[in-house]
């Protein structure tokens, strides 16, 4: 939290949870991210200052049906509230029924819903960033979360992106829809459907759609190349946004979220760790997820995505940086950290984008999906992110 003397940057963000407010101090939130926030993950950037940590995408549907993997990925780490759970579907039945089974059976403080996923197994089903388009399909679904959380007290947000492609942007419309029928805030990937992840976010979107938002008095966060505490900052001055969400900054980097924190409370130094720090951070997660999976070998599989990410800009041996990215066991984890050699973090390269990079491309989408905003899909649509 940050002390009443400091000068601040920005309001803290509250929710209104069943149990209180919780105020998000200073607000930055951890973006879902297929495959990386888990509860893992989720507690070493919680432990580094993230005032909401978002786990990944998980289909209504899914849920409903309870299957395993699903349950296993809403499951929170110790300690960890407010629980967020991010929920997809391209059904209103679905997620009623989704919302009312997390608030029935207590496994969740915060619903968010995507509405921002670029990718094409989801978009070619009408989901994520398509789904929009779809004005009335967008209400009636954003309608459903809203009304099945009400009675439990849990409020729910949407994440979106700018729209499909330049020819077809949603987000203003789309997020007056929202604001209307109740939800908490909009957060703003600033980038269409179509960039993926290319170039550089547009951050006047977000500018944009916060004086768009003002008269309904609902919060737009935004998201889209935050990098470093300074990133964040400069998001905040230049668009006026309530907080910040993020993703790929902080891949094999949760200290960014120390560096955020510090740089929203007027601090000037900034989160540098030596790579003898960093070691004992990839140690703590790999501990975290060999007790997540409840399993060394599945643990230290899914550690080794991660490598890249936190050895990025070190200077480290080919061959050894090799070893790490095949690690089988934690004892064989600590020997190959414990052979690195300290140096300073590299900050030309550290604080440089990471993660996915996806090239540009035309979304993938239904036969005959842009046709008619105001025309319900006569398709049978189904749950697409089979995931989660």
């Amino acid at each position: 939290m940050v002390s009443a003397t400091t000068t601040r940057l920005v309001e803290p963000l509250v929710l209104r949870l069943s149990s209180g407010k919780y105020a998000i101090d200073p607000p930055v939130v951890l973006a879902p991210m297929a495959g990386i926030t888990n509860a893992p993950f989720r507690t070493l950037c919680r432990e580094q200052g993230a005032g909401l940590f978002v786990s990944e995408m998980v289909t209504a549907r899914a849920l409903i049906e309870r299957r395993p993997e699903t349950l296993r990925m809403i499951a929170p780490g110790a300690g960890e509230w407010p629980r967020s759970v991010q929920l997809y579907s391209v059904d209103a039945s679905a997620m009623r029924a989704a919302v009312t089974m997390l608030g029935k059976e207590n496994l969740a403080d915060h619903i968010d819903m995507n509405f921002g996923c670029p990718v094409p197994k989801v978009t070619r089903k009408g989901g994520g960033a398509a789904l929009p388009y779809k004005r009335h399909l967008f209400s009636a679904i954003v309608g459903a979360a809203v009304e099945a959380a009400r009675p439990f007290g849990i409020p729910v947000t949407v994440k979106m992106r700018i729209g499909i492609d330049s020819d077809h942007e949603t987000y203003l419309e789309a997020a007056k829809s929202a604001a209307a029928l109740g939800v908490n805030w909009v957060a703003l990937h600033a980038r269409t459907a179509a960039q993926m992840y290319e170039g550089k976010s547009d951050w006047s979107a977000i500018s944009r759609l916060v004086e768009h938002l003002k008269p309904s008095g609902v919060p737009v966060l935004g998201n889209g190349d935050i990098w470093s505490g300074r990133d964040g900052a400069a998001m905040i001055k230049e668009t006026g946004c309530a907080g910040v969400v993020v993703g790929r900054g902080c891949l094999g980097r949760p200290w960014l979220f120390n560096d955020l924190v510090a740089t929203f409370s007027g601090e000037v130094s900034r989160s540098q760790p030596t790579l003898f720090e960093v070691r004992e951070i990839i140690y703590r997660h790999a501990q975290l997820i060999v007790e997540y999976f409840e399993s060394e070998d599945r643990g230290c599989r899914d550690l080794r995505k991660h490598m890249a990410w936190y050895l990025k800009g070190f200077s480290v041996p080919g061959e050894l940086r090799r070893q790490l990215g095949m690690v089988e066991s934690l004892s064989q984890l600590r020997g190959l950290l414990d052979s690195l050699m300290d140096q300073p973090y590299p900050v030309e390269v550290g604080a440089k984008p990471r993660g996915r990079t996806s090239h540009g491309r035309p979304v993938t989408l239904p036969y005959g999906w842009l046709d008619n905003p105001d025309e319900l899909p006569s398709i049978e649509l189904e749950d697409a992110f089979s995931g989660g």
